[in-house]
């Protein structure tokens, strides 16, 4: 299995609204310099927690869905458990920061 998942409106039900569990959600975009520098924390988060769900959605490839979480600014990282919004990140951010927002939904 792959460790991050690249969602797209498709999916995006499916893994994270219909998902008994934690999922983060970072919402990115290629361009996006401090989007570039959360990726590689991102995917060693995805090691280090194998019962919590790691995504990625290029907002340029998924502005709908971008939109209906009213992304602004990117990265924008979310964490959701059992569907839900519980946490909002913005901005680049220290790896301990979004650990500690999973651990305190997991």
């Amino acid at each position: 299995m792959e460790k991050v998942l690249h969602l797209t409106g498709d999916s995006f039900q499916k893994e994270v609204k219909d998902f008994e569990g934690v999922a983060l959600v970072d919402f990115w975009a290629p361009w996006c310099g401090p989007c570039q520098m959360v990726g590689p924390t991102i995917e060693e988060l995805a090691g280090e927690f194998d019962d919590v769900k790691i995504c990625k959605v290029n907002v340029d490839e998924e502005g709908l869905l971008a939109q209906q979480y009213g992304i602004m600014s990117i990265p924008a990282v979310y964490i959701f458990k059992n569907g839900e919004v519980k946490q909002t990140i913005i901005g680049a951010q220290a790896k301990a920061t979004y650990r500690e927002a999973i651990q305190k939904e997991v």
